[in-house]
């Protein structure tokens, strides 16, 4: 029983480990395009964006209950399952905030604990028309939906406000975009805290604190909410500056349309009980929004580089999460293995991130964090439209004929 004791608390330490993770990695979702345009400062978006977080977390179970309910059979799962699978998705969250990719923390989760469920029980340990309808098929239509809302609602914007001073409707759509990015944060927290309450409560269960189909108690409540307001607070600054700067460049308007829309996506999906991710709703509103402005851009070769992270999210977590759940099968020294591999790597990202520091105070600088992974990917993805024309321009006019190079001659 103490062994046993021991599992349990380690499993609730762990999820809320990666509800604060899921804070700092989503912050992005909310506050990314109200810092890049300038309607409020880092520091006190980050502070809104937790305190709307955590009064999310009260608003409603639905989620938590698709979670601890619906999509693993919760009678043939073991402490040791969760916590393999909370490994998984803690991994991937670190690994995609440390090269500043949008990736789904919720995604992420539900892979860890699909590949742990799989790897202890078998296929028939996870409920596919569950994954299909609540996961697989969201995922696909959020981004969608949310981003030609966006692109229709930032087009609706520009032609109502032909006719207005220009930086009186700048001002007038900052004080939009502020009130909607709370929204977003506000239907963050009605998402996303839930899925941790709904883990805790599925671990709950599986150690026999609560019988079947529980709703999660207040303290999970409580605890989930604070750990994602938390994370949220301290800011994934890395993640902020590609959603505010790496896809598009945003004015007031499209960032009004574009919060509007994700925040109307996610709380309709929070309240039919999706497992949804935000970040794929929020990146494809600002993709959308990116669109709806004549003359506005998108930066495929960041999005493609997030859609392949996206598509990674589900297999990788899965795939982590089997195997720590293969080596927690051991015995109780493979759950300490397993459980020191999760901190000593965790603690090498954090080393890593910090040979190049993104916080509040470069958040909004135009150049992205140059890390390895960052680097690599930048390498292999085709130069930017004018960056021929650029070189041409630096070479001064009275540089050397072609045909005859110089030794003295500088590119």
């Amino acid at each position: 029983m103490e062994s046993f004791s021991l599992i349990l608390a380690i499993v609730v330490v762990t999820a809320l480990a990666f509800d604060f993770t899921n804070g700092f990695h989503d912050t992005a979702n909310a506050m990314a395009t109200t810092i890049s345009t300038g309607a409020l400062k880092p520091k006190v978006a980050v502070a809104m964006s937790a305190v709307l977080n955590l009064v999310g977390a009260f608003l409603s179970v639905e989620v938590a209950n698709t979670i601890s309910k619906g999509l693993v059979d919760e009678t043939g799962i073991r402490p040791e399952v969760i916590f393999a699978a909370l490994v998984g998705a803690i991994l991937w969250n670190l690994l995609t905030w440390l090269v500043g990719l949008p990736s789904s923390s919720s995604h992420a989760l539900m892979g860890g604990l699909i590949g742990a469920a799989i790897a202890s029980a078998g296929v028939g340990a996870v409920h596919g028309d569950v994954l299909v309808t609540k996961v697989l098929l969201p995922a696909i239509a959020a981004p969608l939906v949310a981003g030609i809302a966006a692109m229709l609602g930032s087009r609706l914007t520009y032609r109502l406000g032909r006719k207005a001073d220009g930086e009186a409707a700048k001002k007038g759509y900052r004080a939009g975009q502020i009130a909607s990015a709370g929204l977003v944060s506000l239907a963050h927290g009605t998402n996303d805290a839930q899925k941790t309450m709904g883990i805790i409560t599925l671990a709950l269960v599986a150690g026999g604190a609560l019988t079947p189909d529980s709703d999660p108690p207040m303290w999970v409540i409580l605890s989930a909410g604070i750990a994602i307001a938390l994370g949220t607070y301290l800011g994934g600054w890395r993640i902020i500056r590609t959603m505010g700067k790496g896809l598009t460049d945003l004015q007031p308007q499209q960032g009004f349309a574009a919060q509007t829309s994700a925040a109307t996506v996610i709380l309709a999906s929070s309240h039919l009980g999706f497992s949804l991710s935000t970040t794929h709703s929020v990146s494809g509103a600002v993709m959308g929004a990116g669109l709806g402005r004549k003359g506005g851009v998108v930066r495929w070769s960041t999005a493609t580089r997030m859609f392949v992270a996206w598509g990674l999210t589900l297999p990788a977590a899965a795939l982590v999460a089997a195997i720590a759940e293969w080596v927690c099968g051991l015995g109780d020294w493979g759950t300490g293995l397993v459980a020191v591999f999760l901190v000593a790597s965790s603690a090498a990202i954090w080393k890593i991130s910090r040979r190049e520091v993104v916080d509040h105070t470069n958040v909004v600088d135009d150049a992205e964090p140059s890390g390895v992974v960052t680097t690599a990917m930048a390498a292999v993805s085709p130069p930017p439209t004018g960056a021929a024309e650029e070189l041409a321009a630096a070479v001064p006019a009275s540089a050397p004929d072609s045909k005859a190079p110089s030794a003295t001659t500088t590119v």
